[in-house]
């Protein structure tokens, strides 16, 4: 698996337990899906956790929920893509990430059943509209076309990421890969990083960090040369965002980037590419109706990937 996975170039821990198996079951997906003549995509969710200590009991993180990457993995599915989830432990997940784990304890209950059991039943007004989110779910689950893979720490998603880039590369510009995961830039290398708990005893916390390599050039340059890539920006200055997405295209040559405001995010980006800019929004009253942004950007990126396999 070594060979397969490779080494990231970087004084990361090994690549973790069960890397071996996760890499097959993409193996296998992508041969299968692709066999049918199915676009792929790997959707990338939620924030990588960056240890301060080997023996790991403190780590720094971001706020990322994983709702993007949850809620555009479903719209994927919609539209015809199988899909490899490559998400954060414990983050939003597709189809479960409208229902919180308080819902489904107030919705559930209790009943008497047959010799004295007792059998679960949920009370749907609790959980509205659960029943066509369960018959998709089911769908999809039977149809095959949804991989979860989970990663934790920023070194798990990197390794995790090349083994997926390598199992996409055979299906080349049917490959689209979508990095909505808030991935750390900067982390402490593992030979610097001490075995045992920080202790307060010692005085203020003063830690000096490495930039993270960008994971984006390998794979656009060698891991999977022919996909369809997508990165994001994320910026809290207006100012920046339209530079730095223009900057990040120039730098990397990928196709595309979803540039947004951190305080917007829910309801307006704008898809960047190396000669065009279109904003996408959502209107109030299409919130209101439960439209999200993801659906019109899923959307968007469609109509894009099949003139880039077409060319």
């Amino acid at each position: 698996m070594a060979d397969t996975v490779g080494s990231l170039g970087m004084d990361f821990p090994p690549p973790p337990a069960g890397i071996e198996r996760s890499a097959q079951l993409m193996r296998e997906f992508a041969t299968r899906h692709g066999a049918e003549s199915r676009r792929v995509v790997l959707v990338t969710s939620g924030g990588t956790k960056v240890p301060l200590e080997s023996r790991t009991v403190r780590f720094l993180d971001n706020f990322s929920s994983g709702w993007r990457g949850a809620v555009s993995a479903e719209s994927f599915l919609e539209a015809g893509y199988a899909v490899i989830f490559l998400h954060r432990h414990r983050s939003m997940s597709p189809y479960s990430r409208r229902f919180t784990a308080l819902s489904w304890l107030d919705a559930l209950r209790l009943v008497p059943g047959e010799d004295c059991c007792q059998r679960v039943e949920a009370e749907q007004s609790l959980l509205p509209g659960i029943v066509p989110v369960l018959e998709r779910y089911q769908q999809v689950r039977q149809e095959g076309t949804l991989l979860f893979v989970e990663f934790g720490t920023l070194s798990d998603y990197l390794h995790l990421l090349r083994a997926a880039a390598e199992a996409l590369n055979p299906l080349g510009s049917c490959a689209m890969f979508y990095l909505a995961a808030a991935v750390s830039d900067f982390y402490i290398p593992a030979s610097e990083m001490p075995e045992h708990k920080i202790q307060s005893s010692s005085g203020p916390l003063q830690i000096t960090m490495k930039m993270v390599p960008k994971m984006l050039a390998p794979l656009v340059k060698d891991w999977a040369p022919e996909a369809f890539v997508i990165s994001f920006k994320l910026e809290t200055d207006a100012t920046l965002l339209i530079p730095r997405a223009r900057k990040a295209l120039e730098t990397y040559r990928h196709q595309v980037v979803v540039a947004n405001l951190l305080d917007t995010r829910r309801s307006s980006v704008v898809v960047v590419t190396s000669n065009s800019e279109s904003s996408i929004s959502i209107s109030e009253s299409e919130a209101e109706g439960g439209v999200e942004i993801e659906e019109k950007i899923v959307g968007d990126l469609k109509t894009r990937h099949t003139c880039f396999i077409e060319k």
